[in-house]
């Protein structure tokens, strides 16, 4: 494992799963920072003070300009990132439902974004990303059946 000082403690991540009415998952390729060229949810950090919800309904106004809306947490991941010496608590959150045309709003960190069909994710997805489906949810589209069972995947 990376080196890391002893005061040093995790941070907080947050993912927001926006899926259509075709039940595809929007995801963005991130760019310029760490886990770069993989594939992620809308997301990045809770501020101080800031609640799930909030967070949430920032970071999808800000990456991809959606109003997103009816937010319940979906799931928590613990994601180390070696190689870079960081170390997240990400919080996973599903949007059921959303307002807007989905478009990169900030190009210096994403420079695609793409519906994609649950059974088809794309390689390589972010680590936070991968842990959530990983750790077998409930699947995003609300079938009440984990994500495995439910997309084959």
């Amino acid at each position: 494992m990376a080196q890391h000082s002893e005061n040093q403690r995790p941070q907080v991540g947050l993912g927001v799963y926006i899926l259509n009415d075709k039940n595809e998952l929007l995801l963005l390729r991130r760019k310029g920072t760490h886990g770069a060229g993989t594939w992620c949810a809308p997301g990045g950090h809770l501020e101080f003070g800031e609640s799930f919800e909030e967070c949430a309904k920032r970071e999808a106004k800000e990456e991809a300009d959606l109003d997103v809306d009816d937010l319940e947490v979906a799931g928590v991941t613990n994601d180390i990132f070696e190689e870079e010496g960081k170390h997240y608590i990400t919080i996973a959150m599903r949007a059921k439902s959303y307002a807007g045309v989905p478009k990169v709003m900030e190009p210096q960190k994403c420079d695609a974004l793409r519906w994609f069909p649950l059974n088809h994710l794309p390689t390589p997805l972010f680590t936070p990303c991968q842990n959530y489906f990983d750790s077998d949810p409930l699947c995003l589209c609300g079938s009440g059946v984990r994500f495995k069972k439910c997309h084959g995947t």
